[in-house]
């Protein structure tokens, strides 16, 4: 048996590659952060070129950090940032335009369109999702109405979309694979969930042409080989799954009712909700979280656009940190957030809101707030988004959570994971790889080379790092997220008025 899995992790900011053991530790490491383009308020790009060759770095730089010889490299795993719009041309390889990415807001008068045409109902019923600036398919829409050439190469079959998993697997392969897995298809508008398959009446709402939509297959399969300039040899590529679903199975919630949320960029919380897609009555998604072989698993998801990003804004938009660590530390000089409030709606909100015109509001600042109760409103703002989130799930699915794992990069902070338990009166759960969405591209990877047997074998792997207890009254937790919802109200609508 090969000894490692590569998972490539490309994310928002940073495109990262770890390499897993068989007991599902970190052997080795590489991340480097890459350009945020934004050309106008509410719109945020990146350079697909700048995707790519991270990508590549990193994942070269992890096995070389690791000496680890290509040779014993049994699998490749691609774990991706999931509603971002790639397209490029079929014959040199290269991107037409810069990627939109899955917080842009640039789609949002397509979207508004669609649903003054009352056709939101059918997009629901269909993908399970909302029509929202978020979703890949409307930002296609819009990118042909910006650059009409772009549509008529799409329909010759010389454009071709992506999400980021494909764009990696095209370039892995030296073009070989225009492949997608249902959890990064079920993020499009494009693709109907019950079915399994695009959807054509969808595909002519928006003027997408099939011809350049890539292949959809399963999650956890070998699809093909690198070219062998990637990495000096040819490695099997076998795991394809948007990020969240992919920390979702990295945290080994394989059962119906088991959940998770992950602070990243922004704050995803997953619910497990078995083999059939569960219709949200209260503005969550109903997503597929991955396929092995013909079983299918589904959730209920509910999408924070910003959460660990809010962090990255009082370091360069405030200059209040002058790095992302500092922020624990600035916000621990005080006891609480002296009744401030953040709602960091920056790109406007997402569930259970979902309103593009809400906009960040920070609330209740005194002659006695300082830069510390800002920072903590901050953090405290991701725990606050999260509860939302469970309120909305719980009347969903009829479940009521028994706890939750946490993971992504702000849940090193311990104030945050307290806080969080404190709100929603559960406890919360670290694991001790808190590297949950690499782990889990390549569980799926391994899966599907035989490096692991089954969920079984997997599940024996999950570790407990921390376990956080609730700590205050219930009428307490009452007052504080009352107050919340309040100054959610005063966000929302902001940018239409």
């Amino acid at each position: 048996m090969s000894k490692v899995i590569l998972a490539l992790d490309q994310g928002t900011t940073s495109s990262r590659a770890i390499v897993f053991s068989h007991d599902g530790t970190i052997r080795s490491s590489a991340q480097r952060e890459f350009r945020q383009i934004l050309p106008a308020p509410g719109i945020v790009e990146h350079d697909a070129n700048e995707i790519w060759s991270s990508q590549l770095e990193v994942g070269r730089a992890a096995l070389r950090n690791g000496s680890i010889d290509p040779a014993d490299v049994a699998a490749i795993g691609i774990a991706n940032q999931r509603e971002t719009a790639v397209l490029w041309d079929r014959g040199s390889g290269k991107p037409v335009v810069n990627a939109v990415v899955w917080q842009s807001r640039a789609s949002a008068p397509v979207c508004e369109r669609l649903k003054k045409g009352g056709l939101e109902p059918l997009f629901r019923g269909k993908t399970g999702l909302l029509l929202d600036a978020y979703f890949s398919g409307t930002k296609i829409t819009h990118l042909f109405e910006k650059h009409p050439e772009l549509k008529r190469g799409a329909e010759r079959g010389e454009i071709l979309f992506g999400t980021v998993d494909s764009w990696l697997a095209w370039n892995l392969s030296g073009g070989k694979l225009h492949i997608t897995d249902p959890s990064n298809a079920s993020r499009t508008l494009l693709f109907n969930v019950h079915t399994r398959e695009w959807d054509d009446e969808l595909l002519d709402i928006l003027g997408v042409p099939r011809a350049m939509l890539p292949e959809v297959r399963t999650s956890s399969e070998i699809y093909g080989q690198t070219d062998p300039d990637a990495f000096g040899r040819p490695i099997p590529i076998a795991s394809m799954a948007g990020d969240q679903q992919a920390a979702t199975f990295g945290q080994a919630c394989f059962e119906p009712g088991s959940a998770k949320n992950t602070f990243g960029t922004g704050s995803f919380l997953l619910l497990n909700t078995g083999n059939k897609p569960v219709p949200s009555q209260n503005n969550l998604l109903t997503t597929i979280g991955w396929q092995i072989g013909e079983d299918v698993t589904y959730c209920l998801e509910g999408s924070v656009f910003v959460s660990g990003a809010v962090v990255q804004w009082l370091r360069d938009g405030l200059g209040l940190i002058s790095s992302s660590a500092d922020v624990e530390s600035l916000a621990s000089g005080v006891e609480d957030s002296g009744g401030v409030y953040f709602v960091p709606a920056l790109v406007g909100l997402g569930a259970p809101h979902w309103d593009p015109n809400a906009r960040g509001t920070i609330i209740g600042i005194t002659r006695g707030t300082t830069a510390a109760h800002i920072a903590r409103a901050a953090i405290e703002s991701m725990a606050y988004q999260s509860v939302d989130l469970v309120e909305a799930m719980q009347k969903d699915s009829g479940i009521v959570l028994q706890n939750l794992r946490v993971d992504g990069g702000a849940s090193v902070n311990d104030a945050l994971l307290q806080f969080q338990s404190d709100l929603l009166g559960v406890n919360v759960l670290r694991p001790r790889v808190a590297e949950t969405t690499a782990l889990g591209a390549a569980y799926l990877a391994g899966l599907a080379t035989g490096f692991w047997s089954d969920l079984a074998d997997i599940a024996r792997h999950w570790a407990l790092e921390r376990e956080f207890t609730p700590a205050i009254a219930a009428d307490q937790r009452e007052r504080l997220c009352r107050r919340w919802r309040e100054a959610v109200r005063r966000s929302l609508d902001w940018a239409a008025t």
